[in-house]
């Protein structure tokens, strides 16, 4: 088992790729704590999956954008595990909008969860891994991050921030035994995808080398691989998951 006992936080866990990430963490061993915030159901319903099957798993609600909530997550992993092994910072929003009719409430939308949130759960959890000398931080971006697309000018700026924070922090908390590296999906099928046009998704796929759109066990699998000792001096970096739909 890749991450035997490891414990991980996964925010944004109720669903799409953080939720096939917690189930994949957890049958490789790890004891995963599943941060939600709108869906109690659904990660109740992961938990009880998880548990039911044998594997570790908890959860806790928490809106990562509010600092005192992040602290709260954080004292409930303290106190309930004393430390923690991986980190991932997958919760995230997207509303596509072209430049000119991007309202400042998306801006601000978009920017808190997607920017402040990960700003938030690194600065505070990192203080715990410090401690320890150890640790693994894992951020989910965006090919949109690396690349950037028509209508979706404010979420790839988003998930760029991601990519700078990423690299920065790397070679911050390096010296800690900390790494620090970013998954950057394509189009992935979750919820957030549903409501796209077959038009789009017709065009997408035929730029795509591998003819097929990404699940998120494509990229839970490379999440899986940074919270493993395979990954030890992997720091830094950004990986894409989208098929070779970008070089």
């Amino acid at each position: 088992m890749l991450v035997k006992d490891k414990i991980i936080l996964i925010t944004g866990a109720s669903r799409g790729i953080g939720r096939a990430t917690a189930r994949m963490l957890a049958e490789n061993g790890a004891k995963v704590i599943i941060n939600y915030n709108g869906n109690e159901e659904k990660a109740k319903e992961l938990v009880d999956e998880l548990t039911t099957s044998g594997y570790c798993a908890n959860m806790y609600k928490a809106d990562v954008s509010k600092e005192e909530e992040v602290q709260g997550l954080y004292d409930f992993v303290k106190d309930n595990y004393g430390r923690l092994d991986v980190l991932i910072n997958n919760a995230g929003v997207m509303k596509n909008n072209l430049v000119i009719m991007t309202k400042t409430e998306e801006y601000d939308f978009m920017c808190n969860v997607n920017c402040r949130g990960v700003y938030l759960c690194t600065r505070i959890f990192a203080k715990l891994m410090i401690r320890q000398k150890n640790g693994k931080i894992i951020n989910t971006s965006s090919i949109t991050g690396l690349y950037g697309n028509a209508g979706q000018s404010l979420y790839s700026a988003t998930k760029a921030f991601v990519i700078g924070y990423t690299k920065a922090t790397a070679k911050e908390l390096g010296v800690f035994g900390i790494t620090v590296n970013a998954v950057a999906p394509g189009f992935t099928e979750t919820d957030m995808s549903f409501s796209t046009n077959e038009k789009f998704r017709a065009e997408l796929l035929a730029k795509k080398s591998i003819k097929r759109m990404g699940e998120p066990i494509d990229v839970a699998k490379v999440m899986l691989f940074l919270s493993s000792p395979l990954s030890d001096y992997v720091s830094g970096q950004v990986i894409g998951v989208d098929g070779c739909e970008v070089m």
